[in-house]
């Protein structure tokens, strides 16, 4: 995998539990990281299926 720019949600306290996000280079994939995950799993999803994510978790934090 390249090397990825990790961005920290803006969402994060200040605290040791934050997601980081990095978009592929070739615009292709998501990632997502939890910085207090000891194993460094990463999440890769597509660009659409990240933003059904994010819409869905939208609409239920209004809801």
């Amino acid at each position: 995998m390249p090397e990825l720019t990790w961005q920290k949600s803006s969402y994060c306290a200040q605290g040791n539990s934050c997601v980081h996000i990095a978009a592929s280079p070739t615009g292709t994939a998501v990632h997502l990281t939890e910085s207090a995950d000891p194993t460094r799993a990463i999440l890769t999803a597509t660009p659409t299926a990240f933003a059904a994510l994010l819409r869905t978790a939208k609409e239920t934090r209004h809801a």
